[in-house]
This record gives structure tokens, sequence and C-alpha cells, in this order.
């Protein structure tokens, strides 16, 4: 990528991926929340590639094909992974936090061969009936919720620490498997 003026305001985080490949994925120096890549993102990125999703030595790849949504994707590190391992991704955020997501998409993009990703502004709370066809997963990464709402209509079930990236995982980070109540 060429530099820019812009460049000034970005420094870059690495996530190296299981297959030896690494995410470069900018933050801003100055900014809101968004702006830089959280530890529980970048817990959940690496989940995403454990074994259990995407082993390409027994042939397993969960992420191949199926649509995805990131909700509150800020840098879109977690967007970016699932778009590397195949998922038809679409990173969602805030207006003011596009131009980030869109300068990572594009600085990681030949990372991303048969899936692909996308960003969008979404605003939480707004209609959602004409953004998409509903997703096969959502991914969010510390997300605020209120766990009385959620398990009324919801099943949470708490994924344990051996079950994570053994290097990018923490008792102080949780991850939750949520599946709606049918």
């Amino acid at each position: 990528m060429a530099a820019d003026a812009d460049d000034s305001d970005y420094f870059v985080r690495e996530i190296e991926k299981n297959d030896g490949s690494t995410l470069k994925v900018k933050q801003c120096y100055l900014g809101d929340v968004g702006c830089v890549v959280w530890d529980a993102a970048i817990v959940l990125a690496k989940y995403l590639e454990t074994k259990q999703f995407h082993d390409p030595s027994r042939g397993v790849n969960v992420w191949a094909g199926r649509s995805v949504v990131e909700l509150g994707a800020g840098t879109g590190v977690v967007g970016l992974m699932a778009a590397t391992l195949g998922a038809q991704v679409t990173v969602t955020d805030l207006e003011d936090l596009q131009t980030l997501l869109k300068v990572n998409i594009q600085e990681n993009q030949a990372l991303v061969s048969s899936g692909s990703i996308t960003a969008k502004v979404l605003k939480w709370g707004e209609d959602v009936s004409e953004f998409m066809q509903p997703p096969h997963y959502v991914l969010m990464a510390d997300c605020i919720y209120y766990e009385q709402l959620l398990q009324q209509n919801f099943r949470c079930e708490e994924i344990s620490l051996d079950k994570q990236d053994p290097e990018f995982s923490s008792p102080d980070i949780h991850i939750l498997h949520i599946r709606k109540k049918v």
C-alpha cells in the first residue's frame, strides 16, 4: 500500500495466523474505543481458527462459504480472520469507523482468497429488515449485553479455555457460543 499523509495516524498490530501468514491491522493513535485492537478481539479471532473449526489436514473448515456478520467490528480483526478462512463477511460499525475498516480490508485483501469481506454502517437499534439475509454466524467481541434478556431467547455455552487457542486465551476473557432457542 502506498504511503499517504494519513499513515501517521495509524500504528499496526500484527496477528499471526496458524498458516504462517500475518494479519496487519491498523489502529488509530487518536479516537474512540473502536480504533484499537482489543485483547478480546484477538482471542476471538484466534478461536475461529482452532482445529474444531479449521483444520486443513483433516479437510475441516466450518467457515468456508458461510455468511458472517461482525457487529461493532471496530478495526475489523475478527471479521478479517473469518474472511481469510473462507467466510463471506460483513463487518459493521458506526459511520465514523468505516474509513478504518476499509483501510484494514484493503491492507489484508491479499489474504482473503476464497472468502470475502465488506464494511457496512450499522447503528444498533435501527431497523435491519432490509440490511441483508440472516447470516449463519454473528460475531461480537467486547460486547455489552443484558444476561437476563439474553437467556430469555438464547442458550449460552461458555467455551472452556482448553478449546481456545492455547497462546491467545485468558481466564479474564470469556467466549460464549450463543444459539437461539427453538
